[in-house]
């Protein structure tokens, strides 16, 4: 049974990691007919409207009673809020190149913070394979011409807090696995989104007059497809999955994941969008996957020595 639950962790890993390429196509439509909060707003509007059915009708159970209700609180205030926040306002003050860059420190930043609060452990082979999927992700950024300008110190310094947001929230969900279920901490995460970043965008629309446009892109098709992509399978299916992938591996062997996203997003710009792969996108994508598997496979080893040796 545990060998079952690791290999759908495993699966919903790379599936995030997927569904996460994909949204940032999503978000640049949805950015052409509504502000970055708006897009939040409906974003978790969907999110928390459609996890809200199961929850109503009694097929999903949630219970908060006795529960550490405070550190919940905190997980949701690093993720959706924190994250999606200086995420927004980081893009709008750098490039999407250098959010790229930024993004694939994850893994890293990751790292340091399970082991100083999970004294999570990782092997000097893992951590160079860690350290490989990263340079694959900046590799493929340099080539193509971006780097990160200090000219846009404020967005770097804000994008950099996204990758301390989504540690934060890898380390704290695991250590919160134990006390709530996937769909408890996702439907608190989803419905203190949706409450905040409504309360927010609504009084940016008050205090500029604008109340009265809010509702605007929902008369197009195009961003109700992108809002419903971006709520329901870019937040809650991905929320859902990393809390069940972070009760059964480590937050450092889960975030390696992310970078694959990079190479799933070349795809979806090559496939959508018309853009090229050169060949530098291919060495790239082969670093990052050979660094996935380097860390992941190298974990399964370290553990499956500490139970033998336990054993003995």
């Amino acid at each position: 049974m545990h060998k079952q639950g690791l290999k759908l962790a495993y699966s919903f890993a790379v599936l995030n990691a997927v569904i996460i390429g994909f949204s940032f196509l999503f978000t640049k439509v949805a950015l052409v007919h509504a502000g970055p909060l708006d897009t939040l707003t409906f974003r978790f509007a969907a999110s928390f409207a459609v996890m809200s059915v199961p929850v109503a009708l009694g097929w999903v159970k949630v219970s908060y009673r006795g529960k550490p209700i405070g550190r919940a609180l905190l997980l949701a205030a690093m993720y959706p809020l924190g994250f999606f926040t200086l995420q927004v306002f980081g893009l709008q003050r750098a490039t999407s190149a250098e959010g790229g860059i930024l993004y694939s420190f994850t893994p890293v930043v990751t790292m340091i913070i399970a082991a100083i609060f999970l004294k999570e452990k990782t092997t000097l082979l893992q951590k160079l394979c860690i350290f490989l999927s990263v340079f694959g992700v900046v590799f493929i950024f340099v080539m193509k011409g971006s780097g990160i300008q200090l000219s846009n110190m404020t967005g770097i310094v804000l994008l950099f807090m996204t990758c301390l947001a989504f540690a934060g929230y890898s380390v704290l969900a695991r250590s919160l696995s134990s006390h709530f279920s996937p769909a408890e901490l996702s439907y608190l995460m989803m419905g203190v989104g949706f409450a905040t970043f409504l309360i927010i965008s609504l009084t940016g629309h008050t205090v500029s007059g604008t109340l009265g446009e809010f509702l605007n892109p929902l008369g197009s098709a195009t961003f109700v497809l992108s809002a419903v992509y971006l709520g329901v399978v870019a937040s809650l299916v991905t929320t859902l999955t990393s809390t069940y992938i972070l009760s059964k591996i480590e937050a450092s062997l889960m975030s390696v994941f992310t970078n694959l996203s990079t190479i799933v997003s070349i795809a979806a710009g090559a496939v959508f969008l018309g853009e090229q792969i050169t060949v530098y996108h291919w060495i790239g994508s082969f670093l990052i996957i050979a660094g996935v598997i380097g860390t992941n496979l190298l974990g399964r080893k370290k553990t499956a020595a500490a139970s033998a040796a336990a054993s003995e």
